[in-house]
């Protein structure tokens, strides 16, 4: 699944007992590489992530708004 800006983006630590990242995709862009996505994290900075395989959750806004 592709998100969209808006969207949450959940990613499961790789390494035991370290948490789990979620943010805002403030931005998509795809290239020959694959998708690549802005995002603002829920300690506020704002980095580009390319998920690996299987790596993220996307969350559509729909649902996000309803789990808060």
């Amino acid at each position: 699944m592709t998100g969209t800006v808006g969207d949450r983006i959940v990613v499961e630590s790789e390494q035991v007992g370290t948490p789990t990242r979620e943010g805002e995709i403030l931005e998509v862009t795809e290239g020959d590489l694959g998708v690549r996505y802005r995002v603002r994290w829920s300690d506020g900075h704002v980095s580009v992530f390319r998920p690996s395989a299987g790596s993220a959750i996307i969350v559509p806004t729909e649902k996000a708004a309803r789990r808060s």
